[in-house]
């Protein structure tokens, strides 16, 4: 599945929008810690790959989590274009660490409308606000899985140098504190090492 993006310099470039996050024996990335924050954990697992697309998964998986690259939601114009112009890519050399946290939501968060997510995601929380201040050095990639029948609704992917550990624990605990996160009822978060 593929969709067609701007990158950073407004050029269009054809981008992968379905991944597969497939923790068991196989991977590039060791984990090295699965808890559960809120709810149900995950099994824990010696290996997570990342496979876009097709169907081709590894080999002794114990479970997959699905999720599709998406538009962007909740930011305006202003924020989504510091946030290109401040964001890194992910697969960076140095970025050597790596957490995967699956967050579902509740049925009262689903029933608000769109504007009224947006405030309590910007207004009240500053979640973008507060993510910006730990750009470019903490890489971070946004996963929809809800409309996927997933068990979460999304899927965020985070990575990042052993010299940023513990500014990524920072943002992780603030985000946590947010009035957003008063409508998580499900939240796990894997660890990782590249390997």
């Amino acid at each position: 599945m593929l969709y067609i993006s701007l990158n950073q310099t407004g050029k269009a470039e054809s981008v992968e929008r379905l991944f597969h996050f497939v923790g068991g024996i196989a991977g590039p990335w060791t984990v090295t810690g699965t808890k559960s924050v809120i709810g149900e954990s995950l099994r824990a697992v010696e290996r997570l790959a990342i496979v876009g697309g097709g169907t081709d998964l590894p080999q002794g998986g114990d479970w997959v989590l699905r999720g599709v690259v998406s538009n962007e939601r909740y930011v305006t114009h202003q924020e989504r274009e510091a946030l290109r112009a401040t964001q890194a890519g992910l697969g960076r050399e140095h970025s050597v660490l790596a957490a995967l946290i699956p967050i579902r939501k509740s049925p009262a968060w689903w029933a608000l409308a769109q504007d009224e997510r947006r405030i309590i995601v910007e207004e009240q929380s500053r979640h973008i606000h507060m993510g910006m201040k730990y750009l470019p050095a903490i890489a971070r990639r946004l996963h929809h899985c809800r409309d996927l029948g997933e068990p979460f609704d999304f899927l965020t992917w985070f990575e990042y140098a052993a010299a940023d550990a513990s500014a990524f624990e920072e943002l992780v605990g603030l985000l946590r504190l947010t009035e957003e996160w008063k409508y998580v009822d499900r939240e796990v978060d894997v660890r990782l090492i590249r390997a």
